[in-house]
């Protein structure tokens, strides 16, 4: 392999936002925040929905919000905007 092209292959905590789980799983990954895990700091990227809170996973049913981001998304760039 070359070196210096590939990016940095790491430790990282993926955070389920909805169950608060947390996974260690190598990734490349870019984070600026990070968390203390099992005596470590690594870095830290937030999920919204992961396998600790999916309802195929978990068998239960769960509204996922995504009108909030349907608005701020028209909000932005324009409802019907012709081109």
């Amino acid at each position: 392999m070359k070196s210096d092209i590939h990016p940095d292959y790491r430790l990282v905590v993926f955070q389920d936002q909805s169950s608060g789980t947390n996974f260690l799983v190598r990734s490349t990954m870019q984070t600026a925040e990070t968390i203390e895990h099992e005596g470590q700091t690594y870095p830290l990227a937030k999920l919204e929905i992961s396998s600790a809170s999916h309802p195929f996973f978990t068998g239960t049913m769960k509204i996922v919000d995504t009108a909030g981001r349907v608005e701020r998304f028209e909000r932005r760039y324009g409802k019907g905007r012709k081109g």
